[in-house]
């Protein structure tokens, strides 16, 4: 086999894999991943693995989302019409990049979002995606039921242009889904924003969702820049009372049929999945997703496993995430302790990376994903020796970490404040060595 240079072909991914060939970004991901490049080769010809990588993302840090890889994550930000702040936008870009997001979604949806979503690819070594429907009132400024099919379509083609590397796609909700959807009475209806532009759109021009209607057109656009398609879940529930409901699965069965036709025309696929969902529904829904759409990576919104936490739905998301990861999900959307409520702030932005890290981690050891308890076993050590600089290295976040620890300084530094003198890995190690344990004097040998 043969390294090729994305920048010299005008193969995808896909292509080259299938012929046989590794590329640059194979062996970039299989380095990271501490598997063998033809490992990672042979998942992005099965269409288990993809490797987002627009020809024209030239900063772009390569990352594989699939099976028998490291969980991924992904933080949304973006301006909108109530937050426009370029400034403390790019900040949460700053916060993402620096505490290990995989990959970043622009969903601005308010203006001409042309400039921050160039300077966002031009500084990003983390994946970018979008979701190009966001961006179509704005880009034309014509109002919803002015646009035309030709307008969807050329709004992908700009994103790609730029170098996005992923966009979310709502290809699957169709005059037949919609069906199954109007059927099904759902308390929620429909919580996509992308979902209910194109139902909306559908609704009031009565034409075909153009994404479906015209989705050969539309992969030539990915294939040419070698964009991976998210194929979006527009009728994801958005309640768990709406969760693995007709209108659901009946997308989903969709997007497996639409996952093929994507891999016949040599473009990468990524699944989105639900929504809102109870904690013992997930599962299955990962095996549901991998048997429809053949093993095509899963990229999950939550799950939120409760309706009822406003203010902590990073939590809720992430014990679903957790559960969905280790069933085999590949890729968590983060999700905010703003979720639900307001735009979120980098604090905000912070706080969710760090729940989605956590999932997606302990999803890892799990799932047996090489290295991934590598960290765990650090941290171990250097909590048997007290070291508590060697702790904080190993910790998620290293600062928050040494703030906390700090904020109580102990009064013998091989303990914390919590146990002082009756910590029971002091009591141990002295004890395995021979000392003498003693809480109120100065007794022991370390004293």
């Amino acid at each position: 086999m043969k390294e090729y240079v994305t920048a010299h072909s005008r193969k995808t991914q896909r292509e080259a894999a299938l012929q046989g060939i590794i590329t640059s970004q194979m062996l970039a991901v299989a380095e990271k991943e501490h598997v063998s490049a033809e490992y990672v080769r042979a998942g992005t010809a099965a269409g288990t693995i993809a490797i987002p990588a627009n020809i024209n993302h030239t900063a772009l840090n390569p990352e594989g989302v699939g099976q028998g890889l490291r969980t991924k994550i992904n933080v949304n930000l973006g301006i909108s019409g109530d937050a426009s702040d370029y400034t403390k936008e790019f900040e949460k870009v700053t916060a993402a990049l620096k505490y290990g997001a995989e990959a970043i979604m622009d969903l601005s949806n308010y203006g001409k979002t042309d400039s921050f979503r160039r300077d966002l690819i031009e500084k990003s070594t983390a994946m970018i995606g979008t979701v190009p429907v966001y961006d179509a009132v704005g880009y034309f400024d014509k109002d919803l039921a002015a646009l035309t099919a030709r307008d969807f379509l050329e709004v992908v083609r700009v994103h790609a242009e730029q170098g996005v590397d992923f966009m979310t796609i709502h290809a699957g909700i169709n005059r037949k889904t919609v069906s199954s959807f109007r059927e099904r009475k759902r308390m929620m209806n429909i919580v996509s924003r992308g979902g209910s532009i194109l139902f909306a759109w559908m609704e009031m021009t009565g034409n075909e969702n153009p994404f479906y209607e015209y989705y050969d057109e539309l992969l030539d656009i990915l294939h040419e820049y070698d964009v991976t398609i998210s194929l979006g879940d527009a009728l994801r529930p958005g309640c768990l009372s709406d969760s693995s409901d007709t209108g659901q699965i009946t997308e989903l069965a969709e997007l497996g049929l639409l996952t093929q036709r994507a891999w016949d025309k040599g473009v990468q696929v990524i699944i989105e999945g639900p929504g809102h969902m109870a904690l013992n529904e997930i599962a299955a829904n990962v095996v549901i997703e991998k048997r429809l759409c053949k093993g095509a990576p899963f990229y999950v919104l939550g799950p939120l496993v409760t309706d009822i936490a406003p203010g902590y739905d990073h939590i809720t998301a992430a014990i679903g995430g957790a559960v969905a990861a280790a069933a085999g999900a590949d890729f968590l959307c983060y999700v905010t302790p703003a979720e639900h409520l307001c735009l979120p702030d980098v604090d905000d932005v912070r706080e969710g990376i760090a729940a989605s890290l956590i999932a997606a981690h302990a999803a890892d050891i799990a799932k047996g994903v090489p290295g991934a308890i590598d960290r765990d076993n650090a941290m171990a050590a250097a909590r048997h020796r007290m070291d508590w600089d060697e702790m904080f290295r190993c910790a998620l976040d290293p600062e928050k970490a040494r703030s906390y620890f700090e904020r109580t300084p102990p009064a013998d530094r091989h303990t914390c404040s919590m146990c002082g003198k009756m910590c029971a890995v002091r009591t141990t190690n002295m004890i395995l060595e021979g000392k003498t344990v003693g809480f109120t004097g100065s007794t022991g040998a370390d004293e």
